[in-house]
């Protein structure tokens, strides 16, 4: 079937579908080999980039013979810029493959019992889907291998880029003539603004000088037709930061609310850095459902506002709430879940460690006159004691979103110890979910499991499983 030269291989078949947007080919002997950007039924020449005694990972150097299931891409930078990397994948299939993906690290990392998996939920909308977005500027456009390989070692001339930064590459960016993740007027604003930057030769930022004065750009739109924009600065250039703001107003004269931020500092966080509001309101507001949420720059929101929707039903049809619970929502972030299952709650109490975060929640807490909302700032395993249940009262649910990282072993055990009869757990990333309730199920059994696609054409997959304390 293939044959090994100098670690490559050629016509190598691939037979399935691995996980975070990897494909297995298997070779004569057995080994297994992962491979970047291929489908099942895919015939190619693969190029190893890790090697393992019983695996490997690969990258493709030749597509040989498609898969009968490649479908053309529909954006003219795929393959580039690694945002939509199943583009070439029907979408009833990425849905599929997601969904097997999650039983597959529930049953394979857990070693998990599992009820009969809900039906994948599929995103309403495939393209321009997210409400946020950032683009950087970078003193260093991409090239791809065959620029390089016609370059043939003749340097090339220094070319600013606007766009995404290139997989696995913190220097260079791909510039974006178009994206489909979010709708307008983000294209109209990504093309304004390079030509505005090109024709003004504006500084863009060097990441590896740490030089330059243009950063990033973040984007948020909603709705309930809002924009918000920030625009990330290296340093203060009063003047031309000044016009460039006002190029934007003239450029998107409906803004609903323009920032800019100075960072200096190395990484590009800018949570703590302040944000200064040049014009508007200085938030935008989306709603999901009835309850209505306000935005800020360093607001912490579902990225896709239509399936974040479905997502919350998810978690509340799973808590199954009569009116008279208290609920604990724990990573709760800007309180979006515990506010969304407020009116079929006796309590919601969230806890999160982000400050920033919880007084966002409790003032959308106050935006939709909810008095049975509270929200505390700090470490769940460390805040929760029988002071603070006598405070808020024992949870009836307790509801856990945490990172990718999943949850802290020390909150787990505390879970343990606090018995609540019902567990609502929502997660960005089945391997780390499998991990946590291999110790939660010594106490609980799953009851449901439903994934729910936020992402399209991406290998993220989000998860929610009910657990049941065992009498």
């Amino acid at each position: 079937m293939s044959r090994r030269k100098k670690q490559s291989y050629e016509n190598l078949e691939i037979s399935a579908y691995a996980a975070e947007g990897k494909s297995i080919g298997k070779l004569e002997d057995g080994k297994v080999l992962f491979v970047e950007n291929a489908i099942p039924g895919d015939i190619v020449h693969v190029r190893v980039v890790k090697d393992k005694k019983s695996w490997a990972e690969a990258k493709i150097t030749a597509l040989v013979a498609p898969s009968p299931n490649r479908i053309p891409a529909f954006c003219s930078h795929f393959g580039v810029c690694g945002g939509c990397k199943w583009q070439m994948l029907p979408y009833e299939l990425q849905i599929q493959y997601k969904q097997q993906q999650v039983i597959d690290q529930l049953t394979r990392i857990g070693q998990l019992s599992l009820p009969p998996v809900l039906p994948i939920l599929g995103s309403p909308i495939q393209t321009y889907y997210r409400n946020k977005i950032e683009f950087t500027f970078s003193k260093h456009r991409y090239r791809t291998t065959e620029e390089l390989k016609l370059a043939n070692d003749t340097p090339f001339e220094l070319e600013p880029a606007m766009g995404f930064h290139a997989p696995g590459l913190f220097d260079k960016v791909v510039p974006l003539d178009q994206c489909y993740l979010q709708a307008e007027p983000t294209n109209t604003l990504l093309t304004a603004l390079k030509n505005y930057c090109k024709e003004q030769q504006l500084e863009f930022y060097d990441f590896k000088a740490q030089a330059g004065w243009l950063r990033n750009i973040i984007i948020r739109i909603t709705r309930t037709n809002e924009l918000l924009v920030n625009v990330i600065f290296k340093h203060d250039q009063e003047a031309a930061r000044i016009k460039l703001l006002d190029f934007i107003i003239a450029t998107v004269p409906n803004i609903t609310s323009l920032h800019y931020t100075i960072n200096p500092k190395v990484n590009d966080t800018i949570y703590d850095m302040p944000v200064i509001t040049y014009y508007g309101k200085g938030f935008i507001e989306e709603t999901l459902e009835r309850f209505k949420f306000k935005i800020s720059p360093k607001s912490f929101f579902q990225t896709n506002t239509y399936q974040a929707e479905n997502l919350y039903k998810v978690v509340r049809a799973f808590a199954n709430l009569s009116g008279s619970e208290t609920v604990y929502d724990l990573y709760c972030g800007t309180g979006s879940i515990g506010i969304f299952l407020s009116d079929k709650a006796k309590n919601i109490v969230g806890i999160e460690a982000v400050e920033d975060a919880i007084l966002d929640a409790k003032e959308n807490a106050a935006w939709n006159k909810l008095s049975n909302c509270h929200f505390y700032t700090g470490d769940t395993a460390k805040l929760i004691n029988e002071a603070f249940f006598e405070k808020n009262g024992f949870p009836d649910v307790i509801i856990t979103d945490p990172p990718r990282a999943g949850m802290h072993p020390a909150l787990i055990d505390q879970l343990l110890q606090i018995k609540s009869p019902k567990i609502v757990y929502v997660s960005c990333n089945p391997a780390t979910q499998a991990r946590d309730l291999q110790s939660l199920t010594t106490l609980y059994k799953i009851e449901k499991v439903q994934p729910v696609d936020m992402f399209p054409h991406t290998h993220h997959i989000e998860n929610v499983v009910l657990l049941s304390l065992i009498a």
